[in-house]
This record gives structure tokens, sequence and C-alpha cells, in this order.
């Protein structure tokens, strides 16, 4: 959080080619369209070629007096080439467009449906910022290398060779200079292109690490703000923008120098094309047009490798994109259910937790062998210091982290043996951090149900004590909210969470300190409706406030991951134990 030591998270980048071979996957069902826009980048080339191959008869018409006639026939079909030259560019730009377009929008896809079946342990490992870069920074990136990177490289390679072949039809003493200089203008790019790979890959991971940083401290403003660490936050936000500078300015500097070595050196090699040419001219007879064709030429055979020199940086940043996209996509799902899992039907309510044993770390044990039993329908309460093991153990019911050792049943079944989406649709969850979607009131209650009534949702409203100040917002419960519910207060946000679970039907229903961000009064006023809701429920709470547990049918104290006192209000006070101490104030939850 701010104002805590963050540390950046590095990927270990994987094989390039590996990672390109994959993007050409993505590709390959665009493989017809992809022929038609290779044909498109064919004609454009030729026809370029051709257009400057024009210049030669042009201009030995003009020396040799052949008159106004040839000049403007060569001048119309040097128009008529150009003109084939703009039709195709158009089309291929507007297929290939199309075609990036759709990659994106299938890899976003393949994102953003990889997201649901990680499980809670991946989503409590990496920040939402860091996790949104992917979605941003890092497929824009591969946007803007299949936008244009594709058709650059196959134009570039047809005219480097197309080039070369009219080159040495030309004249060969002007191509061997060309082909000369070739090999120093290549381990110029390559050698500064090579040393910057790295950068780019360490950029994209400091990015990431300085956007989720940017995500956390805005969300958290509060908190930031309560406690006055906005000059550490301040700073540490320096730090890791000084860091992503530092990356961004070897990368791009790298990168950037390649375009003007590559120029300078293709000045000296048109500097030599033009005095040897024209020693050629003077000495050997060779003709002024094609002079002037061999010195365009030698400057155009340079320019796909300046080309490709500033398509490398888009390039770089897209493949490092594309490893940390795939990086995800090659995370291991939620476990798949067993083979002969079962779906549960009419759940009673039943849980029997048995020796269970488990630590987020397998090196750190934080519950130990935990055993409890729930009737159908009883009450169940938790409480304890922070870091107990209260809220873990809700997370072993609801199967989000699988235990390590021992076994959890409902209505006798384990739940390995049973259908995850059964499991959870068999369970109503109220936690302590709220979240609402952005939607109506109305739809933000019945994601707790979907097939649910509005009678049934204004119901669930009722119960959780929200109807009245729902019917006071600007359209009620057509009411839309935005920006997680921002336009109301915590407790009221809070209220709408607990009607939610309310107009769920499931059996099982667990309250992680879920009347926490409502006060005193209000807590009060819907203790009868909480009862209701639980009516006929196997409900486990967790609480600070004891007097949120004092009907609970069984009391479990927890310590250190252990269960150290058990019973119901009256039985636990008589022991004078742990429970005893919170309850009369002798002690403090943590």
């Amino acid at each position: 959080m701010p104002g805590g030591r963050r540390q950046q998270v590095h990927q270990k980048p994987k094989d390039t080619k590996a990672t390109m071979k994959r993007i050409l996957k993505y590709l390959d069902v665009y493989r017809v369209k992809l022929i038609i826009v290779f044909l498109c980048v064919v004609v454009s080339s030729v026809t370029t070629l051709a257009g400057s191959y024009m210049i030669r008869p042009i201009l030995n018409s003009v020396v040799g007096g052949e008159g106004i006639g040839v000049l403007v026939r060569n001048l119309i079909f040097m128009g008529c080439v150009y003109a084939i030259c703009v039709v195709a560019t158009f089309y291929q730009k507007q297929v290939m467009v199309k075609i990036s377009q759709t990659v994106l929008y299938t890899m976003r896809k393949d994102l953003f449906d990889k997201l649901q079946t990680l499980p809670v342990r991946y989503f409590d490992g990496h920040s939402t910022g860091e996790i949104m870069s992917r979605f941003s920074n890092d497929i824009d990136n591969m946007g803007n290398m299949l936008d244009n990177s594709i058709t650059v490289i196959m134009s570039s390679a047809i005219s480097f060779v197309g080039t070369f072949a009219l080159m040495v039809y030309t004249n060969i003493w002007l191509t061997l200079i060309t082909v000369l200089m070739l090999p120093v203008m290549i381990k110029a790019s390559t050698g500064i292109l090579k040393h910057s790979q790295k950068y780019f890959k360490s950029q994209q991971a400091a990015l990431a690490t300085a956007n989720g940083y940017i995500e956390e401290t805005i969300s958290g403003q509060k908190v930031v703000k309560v406690f006055n660490h906005e000059e550490i936050a301040k700073r540490e936000f320096s730090q890791l923008n000084k860091d992503l500078r530092e990356k961004q300015v070897r990368a791009q500097f790298l990168s950037g120098i390649v375009m003007p070595v590559n120029v300078n050196l293709n000045n000296i090699n048109y500097a030599l094309n033009t005095v040897v040419g024209a020693y050629l001219c003077i000495a050997r007879g060779f003709d002024i047009g094609g002079l002037a064709v061999s010195i365009n030429y030698s400057r155009q055979f340079g320019r796909p490798i300046n080309e490709l020199s500033n398509q490398m940086s888009t390039i770089l940043s897209a493949l490092a994109g594309a490893e940390r996209v795939f990086a995800v996509l090659d995370e291991q799902p939620e476990k798949a259910d067993r083979e002969n899992a079962v779906t549960l039907e009419h759940v009673r309510g039943e849980v029997i937790l048995d020796n269970v044993t488990f630590g987020y770390n397998p090196d750190k044990v934080i519950l130990k062998n935990i055993s409890l039993y729930a009737k159908p329908g009883q009450k169940i309460a938790f409480v304890g210091s922070t870091g107990a093991g209260k809220t873990t153990i809700t997370n072993l019911l609801t199967r989000f982290y699988d235990i390590a050792d021992g076994r959890i049943t409902i209505d006798g079944v384990e739940l390995r043996d049973m259908k995850k989406d059964s499991l959870r649709s068999s369970i109503a969850m109220v936690l302590q951090d709220t979240h609402l979607f952005t939607g109506t009131v109305m739809e933000n209650i019945r994601y707790g149900r979907l097939d649910a009534t509005d009678e049934d949702v204004i119901r669930a409203a009722k119960i959780a004590n929200s109807h009245g100040f729902i019917k006071r917002l600007p359209k009620g419960y057509d009411t839309v909210l935005e920006g997680d519910g921002s336009n109301l207060s915590q407790g009221q946000r809070q209220l709408l969470n607990i009607a939610r679970a309310a107009v769920s039907t499931a059996p099982i229903l667990i309250l992680d300190e879920a009347t926490s961000s409502v006060d005193t009064r209000t807590e009060r006023q819907i203790d009868k409706g909480m009862d209701e809701l639980m009516k006929g429920r196997t409900t486990f709470v967790i609480a600070h406030r004891l007097s949120t547990v004092r009907n609970a049918d069984a009391i479990m104290v927890l310590e250190h991951g252990e269960i150290i006192e058990r019973g119901n209000h009256v039985d636990l006070l008589q022991m004078k134990g742990r429970y005893y101490q919170l309850a009369t104030g002798a002690a403090e939850l943590d």
C-alpha cells in the first residue's frame, strides 16, 4: 500500500521466437486476407520501383531531344503506375487494419476469459494496475506492430530485392559500391538493437509497476490523506518514475540512434555513387538517366533497412508486451472439477470441518487442525484477533483455496468431490470490502440471483433495511451506480451488498464483517432483517463486534490458527477465558 515499501517484480522473459510463433497463430486464421495484403504490398512495391525507373527514359528523352510527345507519354505512363500504387497501398492498409484490430479483439477476449479461470491466489499476488497494464499498454503495443510493422517488413523485403535487381541491371559498378556499404549498415543496426532489446523488456516491467502504484494510490486516496502519506507517496512514486525514465531513456536512445546512424552511412554511400557515376558518364559513356536512377536506387537500397530499424522499437515493445500477455495466458487455471464431481441438490447446509490444516504458503501454516460441526440452519460465529484465521476458513469453504490436510464436507460430500459451480451457488457471501458494479441498483442487488424478479429484489432490500434510502435516490431502483457506488456512503454500499445476499436462495450464508461499515444504530435496525436473512440458512459470521454474535448457536474463538474456545455466549462467559476478556472489555480484538 502507499507508504509501505514496494518491491518490483521482474518476469523472466520468454523466447522471442516462441512469442512470435504464438502471435502468428492468431494471424493464421486470416491467411487468405494476409495473402491479399501481401499481393497488394507486392503491387505497391513493384509500381514504386517501376515509377522510379521511369526517370531514366524521361531524362534521356529530354537530353536526346526526342520531343515533347515522347516526354508526355512517359509522364502519363508514370502517372498511371503511381495511381496503381496508391490504390494498392490504400486497400492493403484497410485490410491490414481490420486484421490487426480483430486479432487484438481476440487477444483481449482470451485474456479476459483467462482471468475468469484463474484462482483467487493469482489476484491476491498481483495488483490491479499490473493486470490492467496487460489490457492497455501491452496489447496496444502489439496493435502498433500489427498495424504497421508486418506490412513494412514485407514491403521492405520486396523493395530490397527489387531495388538490387534494378541496380544490377542499370550499372554493376555502382551496385558494388552500395553492396559493400550494406554490411556496415546492417552491423551497425543489429549491434545497437541487440543491446536495446533487454532494456525494452525491463521498460515494460517498470511501466507495469508504476501503473500499479498509481492505481493503488488513487484508489486509496482517503487512506493516504488521513495518515498524511502524501509526501511518502510522492517520494515512492518519484523513485518508480525515475526507474521507468532511466529504462525508457536507455531503450529509446539505443533504438533511436539506429536511424541517424543508417542515414549518415546512406549519405556516404550516396556521395560515393555520385562521384563514381559522374566519372562513368564522362569516361565510359554512361547515360545521364542511368546515373540519376542509380543514385536514386542507391538511396532507396538503404531505405528498407532504415524502415526496419524504425520499426524495431515498436516490434521490441510489442514482443515484450506479448510475453507479458502470454505469461498470464500460461498461468495455471483454477483446478478443474474431478471427473466424478457431483452437483449438489436440495442442500440442507450441514457443514463439517475435520482436522483442517492450511497455509497460503507451504512453509507457513495458518490453520492448525480446525474441526467444527454446523447443523443445518445453525449460526456459527468466529471471533479472534486479526490474522487468527477467521477469513481463511471462509476462503476454504468457498474453495478459493484448497486445504492441505483434513476434510471439509457439506451434507456429507467432500468439497473436492463436488462441482465448484454447484458449491458456490449454494453459498451467499457478504464481505467486509464492498464491491458494486456499473449498473442500476436493481441490477446490483439481482447479481445475487439473476432470475430474481423485481419483487424479490425489493423484498431483499427491505430485509437489508436498504429500501428506504434506495427510494430516496434520484431514480430509485433504476439509479445507475458508477465508480463502485461512489455516490453512496460506505454504509449504504454495504447495505446493498447485504441485499444482494438476501435475494440469493443459497442455503449457506457467510457474513465476513458484514456490518462493520454501518453505524451501531443502523446495525440495530437491520438486526431483525438479518435474523430473517439467516432463517433456515447455515450461517458463518465473522465479527469484531461481539453484539453481532451473541445469539449465535456456537462461537469459535480463534488464536494463532487454532480454536482455543467454543460454545455459546453464555457458556463462554462462564468459562472466563479469552471470550470473557473480550466481552467484559478486559481485552480488545486486534
